[in-house]
């Protein structure tokens, strides 16, 4: 069943609603970042690399991440890293390619710990950039007051990104007091998690993970929560953004959005968003014959049956496949593959193994 999406708070970053909705493209410009937070997440196949990803597939150009983007629907794109100020350039050429390509209605927001220069935020906003996130390395506004003042005469809407740290509480209430009658508009905080990347780290801060199916650290949610409380009143939204919502609702309508949008005719999406569709084992050398033969014999369309050269197997509907199953003497099998670029497979069935 798909993911159940909360619908918006009042003041809620658009960028925030489209992520919940499944339809921002997640658009990775560099792995590049010098500043070493002892949270970070970041796999090691993205730490410190100049590629870029779209969603999931990895991209050499922008016809490549604009092709993801109209694979998923895409109504926005939520540009990251590392830091995508690291390499501005890629970053300006991202907002202008995106905005061409799906038009000035595609909402854009970008990630940053720098305090980018004045003439940076120009440079973005005259790009079209709708929405800046900052994260503030000393949990302070000080040191990026003039970046947010330019971001917000440029015309792009301002915000802070932080992760609930469960012994930061004093620092955070502070900068509550700070975001009031500034140009931020929210203040996002993020459960924050405990991963294979940065586990080391926080052992040595002291953090357990919560317990349950996530990966949230223990009393990040409780200082989050208290925090929101705290901010009521104040000129800015905040919102808290949990680790299980994160998994379990942003990713999964993303994964469903595209999975809908890129569904092959003998494809179906099962109820854990994933595509599942029938096989049978054929080489290559047989492949034109056998799929004549298959077309023919169970009366199929030549859009429900399919040779994949890379994985050596006639595709074709689930139902037939379970239909045939018990009737013929070749392996037929139920696949299951992720709707992403890559289509990473996670599950094969033999369907007539003991036969």
């Amino acid at each position: 069943m798909a993911s159940a999406i909360a619908p918006p708070e009042n003041g809620e970053a658009e960028g925030c609603v489209q992520c919940q909705q499944g339809s921002k493209l997640v658009l990775f410009v560099t792995g590049k970042c010098h500043w070493g937070c002892d949270y970070c997440p970041l796999s090691d196949n993205r730490r410190e690399t100049p590629d870029m990803f779209a969603n999931e597939r990895r991209c050499s150009n922008f016809e490549e991440v604009i092709e993801e983007g109209h694979a998923m629907r895409a109504t926005g794109t939520g540009i990251t890293g590392g830091d995508p100020m690291l390499d501005f350039d890629k970053t300006l050429e991202a907002v202008i390619a995106l905005k061409e390509a799906f038009g000035p209605e595609h909402h854009i927001h970008c990630y940053t710990s720098i305090p980018i220069k004045p003439e940076q935020a120009t440079a973005l906003g005259d790009a079209g950039l709708d929405e800046i996130r900052f994260h503030l390395l000393d949990l302070s506004l000080d040191r990026y007051q003039e970046a947010v003042n330019a971001a917000h005469e440029a015309g792009i809407e301002v915000g802070v990104e932080l992760p609930a740290e469960p012994d930061k509480s004093e620092k955070l209430h502070l900068l509550l007091a700070q975001l009031h009658d500034s140009p931020v508009s929210f203040l996002n905080l993020n459960e924050l998690e405990i991963t294979v990347g940065n586990q080391k780290n926080m052992d040595v801060r002291g953090f357990n993970l919560a317990g349950g199916i996530t990966a949230a650290a223990e009393g990040s949610a409780a200082l989050a929560i208290e925090l929101k409380k705290a901010a009521e009143g104040l000129d800015f939204h905040l919102k808290f953004c949990t680790a299980s919502y994160k998994d379990a609702g942003q990713l999964r309508n993303r994964f469903r959005r595209r999975g809908e949008a890129t569904l092959r005719p003998y494809e179906i999406l099962s109820e854990d968003d994933t595509i599942v569709f029938g096989a049978i084992p054929c080489s290559l050398e047989d492949a034109a014959e056998d799929v004549d033969e298959l077309t023919k014999e169970l009366d199929l369309h030549h859009e429900w049956i399919r040779y994949n050269g890379v994985t050596q197997r006639i595709e074709i509907p689930l139902s037939v496949a379970e239909e045939i199953a018990e009737h013929v003497s070749v392996p037929v099998l139920l696949v299951e593959v992720h709707p992403t670029h890559e289509r990473l497979e996670v599950g094969v069935v033999n369907l007539n193994q003991n036969r």
